[in-house]
């Protein structure tokens, strides 16, 4: 009998250390799951996108195709367009995106509100000017006290005036870049075009073709490219894959020309530019070889650059 005990507890026993060990082996398992490796930037809807830092509204209207107005209207965003990290765009005109009720109404309705109180005083100097009424006007309302107080005020007033020329003399230094002699220019729908650098011609205008929707000149690390018409510089920087070094200058309501795949660009974003003048240096970012890549889009859609720049 004895032995058969001893038989029994022994089964007891190992059938516990069996099962003791299962679940540790369920644990080790545990931390397989990835759940930052899922996070997605995709929106949550396809006519939808939602802007990162860096983003221009001019931009995001380039990358998808469209009228940068269209995508403005849209959104109700005024000029100068501002847009902000985190806020939700419909990018399509036929379908309202739920998420806009909730988050593009109350993100992107601020931003046509703010926009404009943000861009008003920069251009114009009037804010400026009635900031220094301000200030010159509590010491005279103060002069109840002594009559030796408006004295001060007067000659404080002068230096007050004098700041203001220094702080604009810097702005228009950042155009330096210079206006380089090109080939001849020809004038279509209203814009004397001209080539935005020299070189051979090695991949044209293709319509059909979303890898096509301009043309690429190649030449040397270096060499200068220009504006190909006078314009306003709207986007300047590397956010769009697949141009690299990328510079868009507004000529028109209607026109934009890009420039891609440079080494460095000369210009920064709201910079006016002139026809001929130098705005980055040819590179190879995003590219094969050293080369630009330049597009013409009108009303946001890609036209063949061929038909607006003088034959060569």
């Amino acid at each position: 009998m004895r032995a058969v005990l001893r038989v029994v507890i022994v089964g007891g026993l190992v059938s516990l250390v069996a099962c003791g060990v299962r679940p540790r082996t369920v644990v080790q398992e545990r931390p397989a799951s990835h759940p930052s490796s899922t996070r997605s930037h995709a929106p949550a809807n396809a006519s939808s996108y939602t802007v990162v830092r860096g983003d221009t509204l001019y931009g995001i209207a380039f990358r998808k195709g469209l009228d940068y107005r269209d995508l403005a209207r849209w959104n109700g965003i005024a000029a100068p367009y501002t847009i902000y990290p985190g806020q939700r765009l419909r990018v399509s005109a036929g379908s309202v995106a739920n998420s806009n009720t909730a988050s593009a109404t109350t993100s992107s309705r601020p931003v046509a509100t703010a926009a404009p109180s943000v861009a008003r005083p920069v251009p114009s100097q009037q804010p400026a000017a009635s900031v220094t009424r301000a200030t010159t006007a509590p010491p005279a309302s103060a002069s109840n006290l002594p009559s030796t107080t408006p004295a001060p005020t007067s000659t404080t007033a002068t230096p007050a005036a004098a700041p203001a020329p220094t702080t604009t003399t810097p702005a228009p230094s950042p155009a330096t870049t210079p206006v380089i002699a090109t080939s001849a220019s020809r004038s279509v729908q209203g814009i004397a075009w001209r080539w935005p650098t020299q070189g051979q011609l090695i991949a044209r205008f293709v319509a059909a073709d979303a890898t096509k929707q301009g043309i690429d000149v190649a030449g040397t690390a270096g060499q200068a490219i220009v504006a190909v018409a006078d314009g306003d510089v709207v986007y300047s920087g590397s956010g769009l894959i697949g141009y690299g070094e990328l510079i868009i200058i507004r000529h028109s309501d209607s026109f934009l020309s890009a420039y891609g795949h440079s080494r460095a660009r000369l210009v920064t974003e709201g910079q006016s530019v002139k026809a001929g003048q130098q705005i980055a240096e040819m590179g190879r970012t995003g590219a094969a070889r050293e080369m630009l890549h330049f597009e013409i889009r009108k009303n946001g859609k890609p036209v063949d650059p061929l038909g607006f720049l003088p034959p060569r």
